[in-house]
């Protein structure tokens, strides 16, 4: 089994050859999300922009919005920490040391725990719904405390029979994940 860095790195670059399938996949991904339970008694949403190679988010943000959902993004903090704010339209996002987009920071308006999390990351294991993600550990130290839902949209290329990367104790899993072809996996009831 190879460390996390060398997995990432692997990873990172089938990812960037399997880009247009993602985008692709994210159609399906959507529909058979907004069919959950999970989507639908969800009044708030959490969820990140999406990436390049990412499944694409805007169409997810897009379909809360038009469901009356309250939308939530995330934005970095100091010490590897993690908030969600309201999405203030992508116009209105600022862009993160990372290069991701967020929104502003104001105390007053960050939002503990949306309803449904829909949780990013560049592989999952189908066996027990662990994740790997980009390597800064902000998910899993949110995830901690978390008391909702978390889901996760897993295109082909980031599907996994067994984790191809080591599972350590901090390490977060998801409780649903759906798949490209419809079929949904829950790790714990709901």
């Amino acid at each position: 089994m190879s460390t996390k860095a060398e997995f990432r790195s692997r990873q990172l670059k089938r990812l960037q050859t399997a880009a247009k399938e993602t985008q692709m996949a994210g159609e399906n991904l959507l529909a058979a999300l907004v069919k959950t339970p999970l989507w639908q008694q969800a009044d708030s949403i959490g969820v990140t922009v999406s990436g390049p190679f990412e499944v694409p988010t805007a169409p997810i943000i897009a379909a809360a919005h038009a469901a009356n959902k309250a939308v939530f993004l995330p934005r970095v903090m100091p010490k590897r920490q993690m908030v969600f704010l309201p999405d203030p339209g992508f116009d209105q996002l600022v862009t993160s040391r990372f290069g991701i987009p967020e929104p502003p920071y104001h105390a007053d308006q960050v939002e503990p725990a949306p309803d449904l999390l829909i949780v990013p990351g560049i592989g999952f294991s189908l066996a027990d719904n662990f994740r790997i993600g980009f390597g800064g550990g902000y998910y899993d130290r949110f995830l901690a405390d978390y008391p909702g839902h978390t889901v996760t949209l897993v295109p082909p290329v980031m599907a996994f029979n067994q984790p191809d990367w080591p599972v350590e104790s901090f390490d977060m899993p998801i409780e649903t994940l759906i798949l490209a072809n419809g079929n949904i996996i829950v790790q714990k009831s709901y």
